[in-house]
């Protein structure tokens, strides 16, 4: 049976509204569990603002400082509203970049909450089929938005080796077959879309990064990619007019990857509910046994997920449902019932 003649699962991009690893693991698991295929730890704590943590040791990193040579980045959602406006770090002089180390926690993280994954597995509060589910952000995510471009080259060197580092530490300690590793693809997108300053080649040193870090991750491990927007504020930073950037990237990545790829997941805005946004769906070439997983997940419109699910089997098979992106910085008084959207629509589907 393939993934498209399966029923729907239901999948949890990463963040979610919740104090800690432990309660993430509970509570989507009491709501969702038999849905799953996956569960992430909720990235509670200075994760909860998803790359800003980074900027934050940028900032007080002793070899960084601001670049007043380039302009600030204005960083805005689509409605014009400041989000950020981001002073861009460059290397201070003397500093030789190859010898500027970095701690971001990624690895220790994991280790520590596959731990308490661990253990709930056992006591029978996580479901036995399930995954845990690890979520990192990119090396251009952090390039994109924190560093000046005149460094970019230098600091995307040394930085994807410190993830690729990371990620070698959790894959020596955890058990490859019950861990899942999704890499989160947004300044990518937004720059597809022009929303950041496009620069000759970077169609090459994007998508030869993102298949430089798929490969990263062992054959016997899950990997997936989620390709949004951007949700600083729960709205994105761009209203794609269509689906066309996402399978447009979608398929570079996973021509580029040369490890299989167990899914990607792409976002659609709650207002989109016509034929034209999901067309270009038609041109997405996912390979056996990579699954499309649809974010048309949206709180109390049941009827619109519904439509939006129906829009796009005219064009791809689809084989999970999910939110646009991370629930963690949404109102928390919706968290339930987006839950019960995605239980809803996975078991109708």
């Amino acid at each position: 049976m393939s993934d498209q003649d399966k029923p729907l699962i239901a999948h949890l991009v990463g963040s979610l509204p919740v104090e800690d690893t432990e309660s993430a693991f509970r509570t989507v698991c009491a709501a969702l569990g038999a849905k799953l295929e996956r569960v992430p730890d909720g990235e509670t704590g200075r994760r909860r603002r998803w790359i800003s943590f980074i900027a934050d040791q940028l900032k007080s990193h002793p070899d960084f400082e601001v670049d007043t040579a380039v302009p600030v980045l204005e960083f805005r959602q689509w409605d014009g509203k400041l989000v950020f406006a981001i002073n861009r770090l460059t290397f201070k002089p003397g500093v030789d970049p190859k010898k500027v180390s970095f701690h971001t926690g990624y690895a220790d993280d994991a280790l520590h909450n596959f731990a308490v994954f661990d253990r709930l597995q056992r006591e029978g509060a996580i479901p036995k089929h399930l995954k845990y589910q690890i979520c990192s952000a990119t090396p251009h995510a952090i390039a994109l938005m924190f560093v000046s471009p005149r460094v970019r080259e230098a600091f995307l060197e040394i930085y994807s080796e410190h993830l690729l580092g990371e990620v070698s530490r959790i894959m020596a300690a955890l058990p490859h077959h019950r861990i899942s590793y999704q890499w989160d693809v947004c300044q990518e997108v937004l720059l597809w879309e022009a929303y950041l300053e496009q620069y000759p080649g970077y169609r090459e040193e994007v998508l030869g990064m993102l298949g430089r870090i798929g490969d990263a991750v062992p054959a016997d491990a899950d990997l997936g990619y989620h390709l949004c927007y951007g949700s600083p504020q729960d709205e994105h930073m761009v209203q794609p007019k269509d689906m066309g950037v996402l399978v447009d990237l979608a398929n570079g990545i996973v021509s580029q990857v040369k490890r299989p790829v167990r899914y990607v997941h792409l976002p659609v805005p709650r207002d989109k509910n016509d034929e034209a946004y999901f067309r270009p769906l038609a041109a997405l070439r996912l390979p056996q046994p990579t699954a499309l997983y649809l974010g048309l997940v949206h709180a109390k419109d049941p009827a619109g997920n519904a439509a939006k699910l129906a829009l796009a089997r005219r064009f791809a098979g689809v084989s999970g449902v999910s939110a646009e992106c991370g629930l963690g910085r949404g109102k928390p008084e919706l968290f339930p019932d987006v839950l019960e959207q995605h239980r809803r629509l996975a078991e109708a589907g």
